[in-house]
Parts: structure tokens; C-alpha cells; sequence
């Protein structure tokens, strides 16, 4: 039984480095697959969802060699197996990235449904009616495989019933080297939609307009190689700014681009924490008390969903009531609510609105991460607590987060890994 111990009380401060960005990651890996010619990918974070990349990558026949932490070379020149199993697709939701790698290279694609953090429903009706404008079919077949097929890829004009983050990118996959102009209208302008266009456009397409509302792709018939270095993290930049702030600390967040974060840095302020812009660094203190604030999560570049749990996590400790609206995702999102009440938290749940009142103190206690960032959410607590606070199921922090630990205990903070037998299951015969 694998989980993480923090011991409260100590303000978080120094200097912390980001990583590579695990949302633009995922889907440029999933676009190496569009080249012709081998790649070389920079700045890819270390955490568990990309080593599944690679390894979906290695399973269909691509060379892949990692140069160094950080630094990995593909070749999908040649693949022997273009399909993703159940056993691949299971344990992340970017997993369906490849449906539009491989439409666009080889007109078929087999990938079991995506598996990931629970957040309730998160349908891909969008990607499909995006393919089937394309000129696919596509069938969910015996054993939950999406099999879509087409004789030819051809440009079309797509309009997407929401701001989709998958949707665009898959569809962009499958677009690149379609015959002729492909307009996609309402799409999500998160600024890993716009490093995977950056991307593709290193290999040789042509795609106009990521970050805006419109994107126009001209087809083109072949895609080389490239050198590309991927985006700083925004989430977890963000996370990190939350736990400075949530613990009075005083923290420079390096390698970042500060314009990705505004969101984020506008309700920080709100709530009482100073942030400092620089090239490419905050720095986030806070001397006050927490204020309360009002925050709806929204679409790039409004307030980001996955940042919501560690903000509600800093806003347990605010003096006054604030009000959480979640838009994007489901009630699943406040599953993480009872673990926070477990610590003393005080906070209402009705539908996509969570009410928190703030308290003079969290106390430590026995938590789990019910997905990926309510785990972060759940260390922010657990270093603003009084006491012990042990968390378990922590494989979903470790998904996202690269060296989480490590940074975390470079700034001062009191926490540990550690992994003992799970004394419920029965010893071997």
C-alpha cells in the first residue's frame, strides 16, 4: 500500500522548476506517429501517463529511445501493430488521441475506450462527428474497440456543439493530411491545443489559428521529422502557486510562461496572495490572511478545471464563505469534497456549486486522491494542516506530476513516500 505522509505547519518557499506540460505531451506523442521521419521530443515530463504513451508507441512497432530524463527519440515510420489495447487505453483518457494519429496516417484505427480520471460523463461524441465529417465510419465494436475507417480523408467545415479540448485535438490529428481545407469552428484554445499545432506545423503542415476560435488546416500529403521542446506545465505550475500561497510561503515558480497563468494569478490575488510576473517566472507570497472569493471554472482562457480542487483545497482556511462553480465537468469533480471534510473542512455540494466556509484550522487525517489533481488537492491540505495527513491511492498524483515530492520537499516541505504490505490481502499459498 503505496501512499504519501505530510506533516502541516511549514511554509513552502524557495525556488521550484517546472515540468513539461503532460496535456501537450500526450498529444504530440500521439502525433509522432503522423511522421515519416523519426522525432525528437524536449522538455517531456517523467510521470506515468507518458510512459504509457511510449510504451502504446512501442507495442505498435515505433522505435522509441529515451536520450536522457526528459528527452525521448521516436521513430513511427514503420508500425506492425496500429491499434491501442484495453490493457493501454485504460489507464488514461489522452489514449483516444490516437484515433486521429491513425486515421490521418493510415485511414483506420482500432483504440478500446479511454480510461483516466473518473469526472464523470465526458463523451466523444464530438471527436466522431468531427471523423465522420472527415469521411469515416465509426463503430464501437465487440469488446468497447472505437474502429473508425475511411477510403479517404477529406476537408471539411466542422462545427463544434462545445469548446472540446479532445475533440479539437483529435480531429487536427485526423485533419492534417486530408485532402484539401479543413475549418474547425468553437474550438478549445488551451495552450496545448496550440503547442501540438506548433508541432505538426515543425513537421510540414499547415495549420492557422490555434489559440483563437477557428482553426483552418490545409492537408498536406507528407510529414517529416522535427526537434521540438514542449510547453511548461500550466497545472502544475498552478498547483504550485496554490501551495505557496495556502501555506503563507514565499515561492518562485520557474520556467513558465506567465501569460498561460493569468487566470490562475487573477483569483490568487483575490484571495490575499502577491504574484510577481518575470520572462518566465511567478513569484507568489502571501503575509495575509486568505480572502473568501467567487471562481467558475471555464474554457482557455478562463479559470481551469483542473486547477478547481487545489483552490477549494487553500479556501478551507479563508475567512468568509466562497462559492465554486464547476462548468466544465460533472458532479464527479467534488468527489474529492468528503476527503477535505474528513480534515474539518466545512463545505455544501449542490450540483455544480460548492459552497466553502472557511475554518480556523485543518487537522491531518487518513485521506485518499480520488483522481488526479483532487490528489494535489489533497497534499495542499495536508501541508496547511495541523498534524499528519496521510493520503492513499496516490498512483493518480503520480500520473500528472513529475518528482512531486522532491520539489515539494526543496521548498520545505515535510513530506515522505512510503509503501507497506497491505495487510487486507491474503498471503500467497
Amino acid at each position: 500500500m503505496e501512499k504519501y505522509v505530510v506533516e502541516g505547519g511549514a511554509r513552502l518557499c524557495g525556488t521550484v522548476e517546472i515540468s513539461g506540460a503532460k496535456n501537450a505531451a500526450l498529444a504530440i506523442l500521439a502525433a509522432t506517429i503522423l511522421a515519416e521521419e523519426p522525432c525528437i521530443i524536449e522538455n517531456i515530463p517523467n510521470i506515468n501517463d507518458t510512459s504509457v504513451s511510449l510504451k502504446i508507441l512501442k507495442d505498435m512497432g515505433a522505435t522509441v529511445r529515451l536520450l536522457d530524463k526528459n528527452t525521448v527519440y521516436v521513430d513511427a515510420s514503420v508500425l506492425t501493430s496500429p491499434m491501442v489495447p484495453y490493457e493501454h487505453a485504460k489507464r488514461m483518457r489522452a489514449s483516444y488521441y490516437y484515433l486521429g494519429s491513425l486515421l490521418g496516417r493510415y485511414h483506420k484505427a482500432d483504440v478500446s475506450m479511454p480510461g483516466g480520471c473518473n469526472l464523470g460523463v465526458r463523451p466523444i461524441d464530438q471527436h466522431i462527428k468531427g471523423f465522420r465529417a472527415l469521411g469515416c465510419t465509426v463503430d464501437i465494436v465487440q469488446g468497447g474497440i472505437i474502429s473508425a475507417r475511411a477510403q479517404e480523408l477529406v476537408g471539411s467545415h466542422i462545427y463544434f456543439e462545445i469548446s472540446s479540448v479532445g475533440a479539437t485535438i483529435n480531429v487536427m490529428l485526423a485533419a492534417v493530411k486530408a485532402e484539401g481545407v479543413t475549418i474547425l469552428e468553437n474550438v478549445a484554445k488551451e495552450p496545448h491545443v496550440v503547442d501540438l499545432a506548433n508541432f505538426l506545423n515543425s513537421m510540414g503542415a499547415d495549420i492557422r489559428g490555434a489559440g483563437t476560435d477557428v482553426i483552418k488546416i490545409h492537408g498536406v500529403k507528407h510529414l517529416g521529422g522535427t526537434n521540438y521542446t514542449i510547453i511548461p506545465d500550466q497545472i502544475e505550475a498552478g498547483t504550485f502557486m496554490v501551495a505557496a500561497a495556502a501555506t503563507g510561503g514565499d515561492v518562485l515558480v520557474s520556467n513558465v510562461i506567465p501569460k498561460h497563468l493569468e487566470s490562475i494569478s487573477e483569483k490568487l490575488i483575490k484571495a490575499g496572495a502577491v504574484v510577481e510576473e518575470y520572462d518566465d517566472a511567478v513569484r507568489v507570497y502571501r503575509h495575509g490572511p486568505i480572502n473568501k472569493i467567487t471562481l467558475k471554472t471555464l474554457p482557455h482562457p478562463g479559470f481551469p478545471t483542473d486547477m478547481q480542487p487545489q483552490m477549494v483545497a487553500m479556501l478551507c482556511a479563508a475567512e468568509g464563505t466562497s462559492v465554486i462553480t464547476e462548468s466544465v465537468f460533472e458532479n464527479n469533480r467534488f468527489k474529492y469534497v468528503d476527503e477535505l471534510s474528513r480534515m474539518g473542512a466545512h463545505i455544501q455540494v449542490d450540483g455544480k456549486i460548492a459552497v466553502v466556509e472557511g475554518v480556523p484550522k485543518l487537522t491531518g487525517a487518513p485521506v485518499k486522491a480520488t483522481d488526479l489533481r483532487a490528489g494535489a488537492a489533497m497534499v495542499i491540505a495536508g501541508l496547511m494542516a495541523e498534524g499528519v495527513t496521510e493520503i492513499e491511492d496516490i498512483y493518480h498524483i503520480e500520473r500528472g506530476y513529475e518528482d512531486f515530492l522532491d520539489k515539494l520537499k526543496m521548498l520545505g516541505a515535510d513530506v515522505k513516500y512510503i509503501c507497506k504490505p497491505d495487510l487486507d490481502m491474503p498471503e500467497a499459498l
